[in-house]
């Protein structure tokens, strides 16, 4: 196992998978343990049991569902592939069986013959326009259930992490990728229009690996420059003052960042090794060493930092929402008081995980291309089709922003409990759009509607509106 760990399939996973691979495997050896086998002895029969106890033996009191168990089952996948290898050899067969299928491209592929086929699309909610900004007034900023603030609430990092939200939400990144920005990388190029700024996602903290444009809000970047003028100054200024960025066990000092076709991170660490680091290719962990000479020492180019002035981790970030999540129950929902909802979509507590933060984004940009190009811009048929040849249609528009290599992942994984509805016929009702945020507002009804027929949309009512 520690050899596999250290082979080049699984060092090129991310620290994510990493994590989840190495809990898989744990289980399943441990299952092997309990009938005196090593992994090295398994057979395809003893695959199945532990298909079977995973999923369906009245003695496992804790079921697993089709995507769990496929992820499971692609860990298995990996190790047994590896150890298959001519210059490994540590089993002579490999007990996860596979078959050729057709993938939609009309190429083969190969998938194993114990996948599920029951897996969901996706295990993450949306949520409303209106149920966001809920769940940010009372999981983050810890409003009451009538709209303020509460008494003694300090507040910690709480601009933080309402900007860090707003980010993930406003541009539809994933979470590493929002989460390992480096400060010179928060966009500053102004759209015309003024509402949206551009920037640019390094190819390294991709799932892609390949670079990607995104765009966020004018209102977040303001909220990004105003938590770094205010609290991450100040954690800063702590941090320094302790002594912390004296003893970091590997810091690169940053002297320069040159532009040009390729930007290039000319550094010096600890020892005076000089050294260069292409952005594109700058890894979480690289960017988590990256210093600069502030005016009162070094500072974290890391945008994203803890109450000791330290690079809050991306792992971090599922805590936050998860104390968020709770909050929200406690005030929307507390025990015993909520009466069973009878309107289909509509929550107490809206929940919410940063990936679905990502979800959301995608569902909001659809319904809002929809509305800008069959209500603001007032197409004819004939103009419709003419503008979707030459730009494409919003569901190819929303699978650019999200970086997807195919329409199918936008739309069976992201956007899955709206690809059957008749977004038109929704949006034949929805009310002029109109300047400024206002616009995304007077949609209220549609994602109501939307929530109200599609399984999976969070929603609230008015009478939770903010007093």
């Amino acid at each position: 196992m520690g050899l596999y760990v250290g082979s080049s399939p699984f060092v090129g996973y991310t620290p994510e998978t990493k994590r989840n691979y190495v809990t898989d495997l744990c289980l399943y050896f441990n299952f092997l343990w309990r009938r005196g086998k090593l992994w090295t002895q398994a057979d395809a029969a003893d695959l199945k049991d532990y298909q079977y106890w995973r999923q369906e033996a009245p003695a496992n009191p804790q079921h697993v569902g089709g995507s769990k168990w496929d992820r499971e089952l692609a860990a298995l996948s990996g190790l047994y592939n590896w150890a298959c290898r001519p210059d490994n050899a540590f089993v002579p067969v490999n007990p996860v069986h596979t078959r050729q299928v057709m993938g939609r491209d009309g190429k083969m592929m190969t998938v194993a013959l114990l996948r599920s086929g029951d897996a969901k699309s996706s295990n993450v909610h949306w949520l409303t326009p209106r149920a966001f900004r809920r769940w940010v007034d009372v999981g983050l900023r810890c409003h009451t259930r009538e709209g303020l603030p509460t008494r003694g609430w300090a507040g910690r990092l709480e601009d933080r992490n309402v900007a860090c939200a707003h980010l993930l939400y406003s541009s539809g990144m994933r979470l590493l990728e929002g989460s390992s920005l480096l400060t010179f990388e928060v966009p500053t190029l102004r759209l015309d229009g003024g509402r949206y700024y551009a920037g640019r996602l390094a190819a390294a903290v991709t799932r892609s690996k390949k670079p990607r444009t995104y765009y966020v809000s004018a209102g977040v970047v303001g909220e990004i420059e105003s938590y770094a003028e205010s609290s991450r100054a100040a954690v800063i200024r702590k941090a320094q003052a302790a002594g912390r960025y004296e003893n970091l066990p590997e810091m690169r000092l940053v002297t320069e960042v040159t532009g040009g076709p390729r930007r290039i991170i000319h550094w010096c660490d600890q020892d005076g090794v000089v050294g260069e680091t292409d952005l594109s290719q700058a890894t979480a962990a690289k960017r988590l060493t990256f210093y600069t000479e502030g005016p009162r020492g070094p500072e974290p180019l890391w945008l994203w930092l803890n109450e000791q002035g330290l690079p809050f981790l991306p792992s971090s970030w599922e805590g936050v929402f998860r104390t968020a999540n709770i909050r929200c129950q406690k005030v929307l929902a507390p025990e015993g008081t909520s009466p069973l909802r009878l309107v289909p979509g509509v929550v107490d507590a809206p929940y919410l995980t940063p990936h679905g933060c990502r979800h959301s984004f995608a569902l909001y940009m659809l319904v809002i291309l929809h509305h800008l190009m069959d209500e603001r811009f007032g197409l004819t048929p004939e103009e419709r089709r003419d503008y979707r040849l030459l730009y494409g249609d919003p569901w190819r528009m929303v699978q650019d922003l999200l970086g997807h290599a195919s329409r199918e992942t936008t739309v069976e994984h992201y956007l899955v409990p709206v690809a059957d509805l008749q977004l038109r016929s929704l949006l034949a009702t929805a009310p002029p759009s109109q300047a400024g945020e206002a616009a995304a507002g007077s949609l209220d009804s549609v994602f109501a509607r939307l929530a109200r027929e599609a399984e999976g949309i969070q929603d609230i009512d008015d009478r939770m509106t903010a007093a």
